[in-house]
């Protein structure tokens, strides 16, 4: 087929038309004519491959990574990087449009540098010959890499040792997957290993590799060995060495961050996330909802007469715990819904602010039912995913809100991923 890209849509793929169809093609830009071969059929739609540029738009530019393509982890290095950040800005209004989101303010986009910036990478581990690798682009097939262009420089550097000393380490033998995360600074590193062994046997394979990984990759201050999740059993820790977590600086603030904790990946914009969600924000009460380890509470802390912070994760509530240590603000261990629900049985007073940050799923009927039930003056939005984020701000806007600031946080440079931040204020 030969085509004309007319937009790029969510998931990195330009959209043509053709025969009446849409036409979905990856590493095409708007405004270029491209020939193209069908992948995969559907009454309604095609999934093609890219096979020539015909005509390229301006914005094209050399991928600075030699796996791009291949690997199924970035999806715009085809593109400059301003070219990204004004695609990103494009499908975020056009998918709040298209949910009927009234009155959408200007998005005003927030960049950092667009290589470099992970500070944790996952990576799968193939045994014979060994290798640190990613997956093939809509494959489960590994991807054997030597270097990844988006992570930090120290974890740059760990894949390069890793793939040497792998081997001689025995890693490949008994580990499925592993996780490094570095520190702001890049002057400590954690990593964490998956294994279908049990937990005896896990802590002998690790004990026996801790010295070797300590020699060869010298920013390593702790490790641990997850079980594999199946199924519904979910991951646990079955073995460690060395420190369990790290001290993640962000501006003034210093946040413990634990094995197999989340925390946001992009080192150089977490300050600037933070910024957006928590300053002028002032009050006698706030709620930090889905809290992780206290990214927003701690700031929010300090500005604040009590901050409520509310966490399932039983190793982020860990960390949250101590890094709310000292003060008299609350830390809850439960599921969103669960806290909401009690409080409006309770006939909880409404804080003055509440700040939102659920994961890729959003925060669905019954949180937004319950959030407007309790009419909490401002509600900041945190979204890592602009369909549902749509659909629950259509759902927040229904009952009394709107819509004051909203900022496109680009905390994933080079892929289809975008994060914002949405300010709602009740009428």
């Amino acid at each position: 087929m030969r085509l004309r890209i007319e937009k790029a849509i969510y998931g990195g793929a330009g959209l043509a038309r053709a025969d009446g169809k849409s036409v979905f093609v990856p590493f095409a830009l708007p405004g270029e004519v491209v020939e193209a071969h069908a992948a995969a059929e559907s009454s309604s739609y095609t999934t093609a491959e890219l096979d020539e540029v015909i005509e390229a738009a301006a914005q094209r530019t050399e991928a600075p990574c030699p796996y791009f393509g291949a690997c199924g982890g970035c999806h715009y290095q085809h593109a400059t990087y301003s070219a990204q950040v004004l695609l990103k800005t494009a499908i975020l209004r056009e998918t709040l449009e298209r949910g009927r989101v009234r009155g959408i303010p200007e998005i005003v986009p927030v960049t950092g540098g667009p290589l470099g910036y992970r500070n944790r990478v996952r990576l799968h581990v193939r045994g014979k010959p060994f290798s640190l690798c990613y997956k093939m682009r809509n494959s489960h097939v590994n991807l054997p890499v030597s270097a990844c262009s988006v992570a930090a420089p120290v974890l740059q550097r760990t894949i390069t040792a890793l793939n040497v000393e792998g081997q001689r380490l025995g890693i490949g033998r008994w580990a499925r997957e592993v996780e490094f995360f570095a520190n702001a600074d890049e002057s400590a590193m954690l990593a964490a290993l998956w294994t279908d062994l049990q937990a005896q046997d896990a802590r002998q394979k690790l004990q026996q590799c801790w010295p070797g990984l300590r020699e060869c990759l010298p920013a390593m201050v702790g490790a641990g060995v997850f079980s594999s999740a199946t199924g519904r059993r979910a991951s646990s820790l079955l073995a460690q060495m060395g420190e369990g977590a790290l001290q993640y600086r962000c501006g003034e603030r210093l946040y413990r961050v634990s094995l197999g904790s989340f925390f946001q990946v992009n080192r150089f914009l977490i300050g600037d996330l933070v910024r957006l969600v928590t300053e002028n924000e002032r009050g006698g009460a706030a709620w930090d909802l889905y809290a992780g380890a206290g990214l927003f509470s701690v700031p929010l802390g300090a500005q604040f007469e009590r901050v409520t912070a509310v966490e399932s994760a039983a190793g982020s509530v860990r960390d949250l715990r101590e890094n709310l240590h000292g003060s008299t603000h609350r830390v809850v261990a439960s599921e969103t819904a669960a806290f909401l629900r009690h409080a409006v049985e309770r006939q909880q007073t409404a804080p003055d602010l509440v700040v939102v940050d659920p994961p890729r799923a959003g925060l669905g009927k019954d949180v937004t039912s319950l959030l407007a039930k309790l009419r909490p003056r401002k509600i900041t939005y945190v979204s890592c995913d602009p369909a549902t984020l749509s659909r629950d701000l259509a759902a927040l806007l229904e009952s009394g809100y709107r819509l004051r600031t909203m900022h496109l946080v680009d905390l994933f440079p080079q892929t289809f991923h975008l994060e914002s931040v949405t300010h709602l204020l009740l009428d």
